[in-house]
């Protein structure tokens, strides 16, 4: 019964979950596979297909260059298909290719130099992120941030922040170095450190200044819509009246600043989270796929538009992370092979290449069934 009712809740919010999370997958994936796109033509590369989606076209236009513009109906992804490729992955069809007469090999991805190969295939991953330095630096243009003073107003008997001795009136000035300006700053680093020792430089109210070391607490939160957080915790309060809290609106050339540091808080966070699986500090059940990226994206979408924004920018740098991993199938995997070939002096052999394919499919298609799984439980739990 349990199961059932979860499924009939799921049923009942699709239609709110799947608007936003088509807006928010096809800018991420768009921008991707222009990234390919824009980088091909400049290298003078003959691109046969640019996709968004998988499967059969629901509607499409050819270019003047000869390039089939689609949209397709499995909205999951998309891809840029060049002339020689046999499938969407940009495996080469070697067979075609060697019937091919040599003058015309000139506009051919695979007959193409190495650097211009490389920047053809790391050019997807870089708009990822190029996407979300902009959307961040436009929301901190437009809409500003809200920040409150990095003050203690309460302390948690017995957690973290009562054990190292922290008191209401501290004011947080750095935490390992980096120095803090909000409160919501602080919040992120302890949230990102659980089980690691932080040192705090504090100002009392008195005006005496010295340094705290705490530990946060790996503990379970829910936020606004049910959904289950594993984060670090002190265990300090803030308050939350009117006066602590102000908008702050930047520039356009210090929101871009801003953007790239957002941007690149998130590849570290991630980066020292699939680090702290591999190490058993952290749950791998926090994996999420589509699915959890469709519930999230009609949650967000609820709060406003900023915020759907701001979950687009995040998904764009985890979209672009996810690809440059040196996985076959993945932007990476080709970069690998291309890193090898600079090393070797020639391209690795075919049947190497197609086994690291397959190996690659095999990696990828475990990863979206184990993370499909953690979504049906999320859901269903």
């Amino acid at each position: 019964m349990h199961l059932l009712a979860g499924i009939g809740n799921f049923g009942e919010s699709l239609g709110g979950y799947l608007i936003p999370f088509l807006f928010v997958l096809t800018i991420v994936v768009f921008f991707h596979e222009l990234g390919h796109f824009l980088v091909a033509r400049l290298c003078g590369v003959k691109v046969e297909t640019f996709s968004i989606g998988f499967g059969r076209e629901i509607v499409g236009w050819n270019d003047r260059h000869g390039t089939r513009w689609k949209v397709s109906w499995i909205p999951l992804g998309g891809y840029v298909k060049f002339v020689g490729d046999e499938s969407a992955a940009s495996t080469p069809d070697r067979r075609r290719l060697a019937e091919i007469p040599p003058e015309e090999r000139g506009g051919l991805f695979h007959f193409k130099p190495l650097h211009q190969r490389a920047a053809v295939v790391a050019a997807g991953p870089f708009a990822n992120f190029v996407l979300a330095i902009l959307l961040f630096a436009g929301l901190f243009t437009f809409a500003g941030q809200t920040v409150a003073t990095p003050v203690v107003d309460g302390v948690q008997p017995d957690s973290a922040a009562a054990e190292a001795g922290f008191r209401p009136g501290d004011l947080v000035l750095s935490i390992d170095g980096t120095t803090i300006e909000s409160f919501e700053e602080m919040q992120r680093i302890v949230s990102a450190s659980a089980g690691q020792s932080l040192t705090f430089l504090v100002k009392r109210a008195d005006g005496e200044t010295l340094s705290l070391n705490a530990t946060p607490r790996l503990e379970e939160m829910k936020d606004r819509f049910g959904n289950a957080h594993r984060i670090g915790l002190l265990g300090i309060q803030r308050d939350v009246k009117e006066g602590n809290f102000r908008v702050v609106k930047s520039d356009p050339l210090t929101s871009v600043w801003l953007g790239a540091k957002e941007t690149w808080f998130i590849v570290a966070r991630t980066m020292d989270y699939i680090g702290g699986i591999f190490a058993g500090r952290e749950d791998a059940g926090q994996l999420g796929g589509p699915l959890r990226i469709a519930q999230v994206s009609g949650q967000v979408a609820a709060i406003g538009f900023g915020a759907l924004i701001s979950l687009t920018a995040v998904l764009s740098v985890s979209i672009g992370l996810l690809n440059l991993f040196p996985v076959p199938m993945l932007d990476g995997g080709h970069l690998l092979y291309y890193a090898v070939e600079a090393v070797r002096g020639r391209p690795m052999g075919d049947q190497a290449q197609e086994y690291g394919f397959r190996i690659g499919l095999a990696l990828v298609m475990m990863l979206m069934v184990f993370a499909t799984w953690n979504d049906l439980v999320h859901l269903f739990s």
